[in-house]
């Protein structure tokens, strides 16, 4: 056998485990999705069996109040946590690919900040006028504030290209929104400072049926979107050079990333809230399972991941201190901050 034979013997063996890694990976991951599923059904103030719980879903057949927990209570916030957990880990993603850093994400980059700063200000002018605000006119508030926190990080970005610079500033950007949203909270109304410190701590627990179908639609447009640009996002992470000689726009292809991720946490912070940490630690965590940064496989194994993560978080967020329910950042940061800290331990080794 020659070299060039034992080298693409070698080759095949190679592909042959990435494929069969991804492929469990993949498994796993849909298995936990459906197992965080069933745990979150099954566990709450009323503990409802399996059984019950299977011709409840499949044939409507049951008590009526149990029926009424599980299709009007339980599975409308466990779609928006998975949707919405997906939608998070998918903009963390588009991110660091943008910025060609690990640590970049919505939260740390304060862009989930000037989303809620602008939420924070439509609802307290529409709920104090209107005394409603519908789901759409906050997801658009919510992504005029992302887009105009990312347009900042983008400002300093351009004069100051180290990491640490580029964090700092997300982080002073984050303060800056969420101080002119304490500002605004202070002359509202006490029933509008009611709903928005609910709302601005973070929590699954305001979903409907209207709100997840909304958040569905949203984040199934903008994840088939990012799949079509698995390509040029496989080229543009070899480097912007090699991307142009593969013939990607890199002008177009820079703005549709940012557009895609500002959708995506908007859509976050309009139904759910600022959420912390989830954008850097499962695209991170999912990397690492699959051994490989290929865009077709990362993007959905990262919305299949931040669906677990969020819908895990949430299920603690509820029962740790039940009947007491705990704000959702503060889960996913417990979990998620010591998992940022060893990524960058490890890029510093």
């Amino acid at each position: 056998m020659t070299t060039e034979q034992t080298h693409s013997s070698e080759y095949l063996r190679q592909e042959a485990l990435r494929r069969t890694r991804c492929a469990f990976v993949f498994a796993a991951l849909a298995a936990a999705v459906l197992v965080m599923i069933v745990l979150n059904i099954n566990t709450g103030s009323v503990s409802i069996p399996v059984g019950r719980i299977l011709r409840i879903l499949f044939f409507r057949q049951g008590e009526e109040n149990e029926v009424s927990i599980i299709w009007k209570i339980r599975m409308p916030r466990i779609l928006l946590a998975a949707e919405l957990g997906g939608a998070l880990a998918l903009s963390g993603f588009l991110l660091q690919t943008f910025f060609g850093n690990p640590i970049a994400g919505p939260f740390v980059l304060g862009i989930s900040s000037g989303a809620k700063m602008c939420v924070a200000l439509v609802m307290i002018v529409f709920l104090g006028r209107y005394g409603a605000v519908s789901s759409w006119t906050l997801v658009l508030a919510a992504f005029a504030g992302a887009m105009l926190s990312t347009a900042l990080i983008l400002l300093v970005a351009r004069k100051v290209q180290h990491m640490a610079a580029l964090l700092v500033a997300g982080i002073m950007t984050g303060y800056i929104c969420s101080a002119v949203t304490e500002f605004l909270v202070t002359f509202a109304e006490d029933s509008d400072i009611v709903n928005l410190h609910g709302w601005s701590q973070g929590s699954f627990s305001g979903a409907d049926w209207s709100s997840a179908g909304t958040a569905a639609l949203i984040t199934g447009i903008a994840f088939l979107l990012v799949f079509l640009l698995a390509k040029p996002i496989s080229a543009y992470q070899m480097g912007e050079a090699y991307a142009r000689s593969m013939g990607v726009n890199i002008k177009l292809f820079r703005v549709e990333l940012i557009l895609l991720s500002g959708i995506l946490s908007a859509c976050v912070a309009a139904f759910a809230g600022p959420v912390s940490f989830v954008g850097i630690a499962v695209p991170f965590l999912v990397k690492q399972a699959l051994g490989t940064s290929k865009p077709l496989a990362v993007i959905p194994a990262c919305f299949l991941g931040g669906a677990v993560f969020c819908l895990a978080c949430d299920l603690i967020a509820r029962m740790a201190f039940s009947p007491t329910e705990l704000n959702i950042s503060t889960v996913t940061s417990v979990i998620g901050a010591p998992v940022v800290i060893f990524m960058l331990i490890r890029r510093r080794s």
